[in-house]
């Protein structure tokens, strides 16, 4: 039976005394979420190489396969493989990387199975720099051979990991669709030239414990934990956008807040550009949500909220002009412009006019929240070569008695004359270009916060579609993105695109 021990251990203990019996090492490393007989041939192999074989897991709270997995959790799956008599070691990956791994084995041999070996088709694209961190400390990177199984594909179909719908409609995305496709059709996202167009929203979170009722009065007693600020509204769009496109900038109008402006300029990552002007009336909009945690799952709830959105949000007429008179300057200069429309003031109805008439490619979205319900509807939009918008705001949009959201999401695509998706939560997403309605599942009932699930799908579908993908591409990778989204709190983490390839590899993998 293997020992379960940490890496500490193993570098300051074990990796001298072996090295000094002159006895060989090799590595495994995976999530082994499901061991079944491919492992058991790998691991069998890689034992055959050298005289010790150690093998460590990625913990649960780094593994990229989407919500709900790992399935099994840190203790059993190392329990699992503690019990394979050609394991000598097992220890834990703190990381999403193997690099803390090789550092404390240095491993004279790194093994992994023969769908490795090809680095360039690798979807974390990690694979090379494994292979150089392992030759940097004296190592080599071998292959092992025979028939690849997949714990995703048997925890997605014998064991549930995927509810039935989700497996179906998969099934048919699979005919159309392969693996393939999809990291060619990320590819050609990366070149893209992006402009964000959009209201600048700082998100506060609040953490609190709920004591109970006030004695004397209705309202929550709470006590305060701790409290964070996000980039929310274009912020958060900006930075999903950054993870998968080389060039990307941000233009709106924010407060004369020295410390907000440097806390951007220091913080956001390298390839967002920043042409902001800046108001010396009305501040940057902070959003305040104090929230509770549920005590029996990963989840949040909200108690209460304030912003600082002055009741007449109109900037200076000089700082309005400015920011128009540079955005019919920059227009030409970008592939797609995504207008992030929150109803706040920056967006007015000459700016509209100037995006419309020269953006090369329009990607809209036009929100409603409660500062502007019924006053921000995405029908005042005469163009959009695609769009997105949840159930609440088409219906704002096409206001019946007997909604028939399909006939109103017909309506809105032909009205701006573009393809679009309307998001519904745990109902999924549907899809629409050339009046055709594709109905996509959610592809996650678990969540932390939704806040951000929407901005999420908007950024990553409206990239593909723009690169030139049809939007039944743009509809699946966006879920995806909003199945993700839904699982971070707030906008704290952006959307990273090698999560998004993991996530559909996990999905293609029915």
């Amino acid at each position: 039976m293997a020992d379960i021990i940490s890496k500490q251990e193993f570098k300051e203990n074990i990796r001298l005394s072996l090295k000094a019996e002159g006895k060989t090492i090799a590595l495994c490393h995976g999530v082994f979420d499901l061991v079944h007989p491919g492992h058991i041939i790998h691991l069998e192999q890689a034992k055959a190489m050298a005289d010790v074989l150690v093998v460590s897991i990625t913990a649960a709270k780094f593994v990229r396969k989407g919500p709900g997995r790992p399935y099994f959790n840190d203790e059993m799956r190392l329990k699992f493989l503690s019990a394979i008599e050609y394991i000598d070691y097992v220890m834990i990956s703190d990381g999403h990387t193997v690099d803390d791994i090789v550092e404390s084995v240095e491993p004279d041999i790194y093994v992994k199975g023969e769908e490795y070996a090809k680095e360039s088709e690798d979807v974390t694209g990690k694979i090379r720099e494994e292979r150089e961190l392992v030759e940097k400390h004296g190592g080599q990177i071998r292959y092992t051979t025979g028939d690849v199984f997949s714990s995703t594909k048997l925890i997605n179909t014998a064991m549930s990991g995927l509810p039935e719908d989700v497996i179906q409609f998969m099934e048919a995305f699979k005919q159309k669709y392969s693996m393939k496709d999809i990291k060619e059709a990320t590819a050609k996202i990366e070149d893209l030239k992006v402009l964000v167009v959009g209201d600048v929203i700082i998100d506060k979170y609040s953490y609190c414990n709920v004591q109970g009722l006030m004695s004397k009065d209705m309202g929550y007693s709470t006590r305060l934990k701790y409290s964070e600020e996000y980039y929310g509204g274009s912020l958060a769009i900006t930075r999903h956008i950054s993870s998968f496109c080389n060039n990307v900038t941000l233009m709106s109008i924010i407060g004369n807040e020295r410390h907000i402006l440097e806390d951007l300029q220091d913080n956001l990552p390298d390839n967002i550009e920043l042409q902001l002007h800046r108001s010396e009336v009305f501040p940057t909009i902070v959003k305040h949500r104090y929230l509770t945690k549920n005590t029996k799952r990963e989840e949040y709830r909200k108690i209460f909220a304030v912003n600082n959105i002055p009741c007449q949000m109109e900037y200076e007429k000089e700082v309005k002009e400015s920011f128009q008179e540079q955005l019919k300057i920059v227009l030409k200069d970008y592939d797609v412009v995504f207008l992030c429309d929150f109803g706040h003031g920056l967006i007015d109805e000459k700016t509209q006019q100037i995006i419309e008439e020269n953006a090369k490619y329009l990607v809209l979205n036009c929100q409603t929240n409660s500062t502007n319900h019924g006053m921000n509807i995405i029908t005042k939009y005469n163009r959009a070569d695609a769009f997105t918008l949840d159930q609440k705001e088409l219906q704002l949009a096409y206001p019946m008695f007997v909604f028939d959201e399909h006939e109103a999401l017909k309506s809105l695509s032909d009205k701006l004359g573009g393809s679009g998706w309307l998001t519904r939560g745990a109902k999924g997403a549907l899809g629409i270009q050339n009046q055709e309605i594709q109905e996509c599942p959610a592809f996650t009932l678990t969540v932390k916060d939704t806040i951000g699930a929407g901005d999420a799908f908007f950024a990553v579908a409206g990239l593909y579609v723009a690169s030139g993908q049809k939007n039944d591409m743009g509809l699946v990778m966006g879920n995806i993105a909003g199945a993700l989204g839904a699982n971070i709190v707030g906008n704290k983490d952006r959307i990273e695109k090698v999560n998004v390839l993991k996530y559909a590899s996990t999905l293609m993998n029915v």
